[in-house]
């Protein structure tokens, strides 16, 4: 092909491509747009979505089934037992509440958004949610904290724990006192008893008695 022709097929192309690019941009122009104008308008999340996750503290029980199913290790959860004069209630599902919750953190940041964390919990306290836009400038910011005891609830929980663990010790050791003063009283007495009298031998089925 000669320089002229290959010149002018070159415009052609040229030309050619980018009335096939307008064709299709006008062709769009009468057609209804199907872009959602985020964040003015927002779509409706499928119900069983999973996103950000939520914890009902009031009828989390401190199992840690949760964090134990997390593949990624982002629940983060800590317990404090109850003292035995203590009643936390009961959850919406009847169930005994045993254990403070002082901390249930979730590092969202690391969550894989997999749900497994909710099959386990026995109480269906942790739920995922809608919730989608929850980005932050700072990735700590990222871990959020749904424990709802204060510092102060917190050292008066321990407190109390401390006090009736030293109380049950203190019990448990005078029970074992008592038990072996018993035992040593039960053996004093078996060594002071006096020993039972010796029985006559029977006489032998030939011997006659004497007149």
């Amino acid at each position: 092909m000669n320089p002229v022709a290959e010149y002018f097929k070159g415009i052609y192309d040229g030309v050619h491509t980018a009335l096939i690019g307008m064709g299709i941009t006008f062709g769009h122009l009468f057609t209804p747009a199907v872009t959602v104008q985020y964040p003015d308008v927002k779509m409706v999340m499928p119900e069983r979505v999973r996103n950000r996750l939520y914890v009902n503290m009031d009828d989390c029980i401190g199992c840690d089934q949760c964090a134990k199913a997390c593949p990624v290790d982002c629940i983060t959860i800590k317990t404090i037992k109850s003292a035995p004069d203590v009643d936390l209630g009961m959850t919406s599902r009847n169930t005994k509440k045993r254990l403070y919750v002082p901390q249930f953190d979730i590092d969202i940041a690391k969550c894989c958004y997999c749900g497994l964390c909710t099959f386990p919990c026995p109480t269906e306290c942790i739920v995922m949610t809608d919730v989608y836009e929850f980005s932050e400038y700072d990735r700590s910011n990222l871990i959020y904290s749904f424990a709802t005891m204060t510092p102060a609830e917190i050292e008066t929980a321990q407190i109390k724990l401390k006090k009736a663990d030293e109380e049950a010790t203190v019990k448990k050791a005078a029970a074992a006192a008592a038990a072996k003063l018993a035992a040593d009283q039960k053996a004093a007495e078996g060594a002071s008893a006096p020993a039972p009298a010796a029985k006559p031998a029977a006489p032998a089925s030939g011997d006659k008695g004497t007149a």
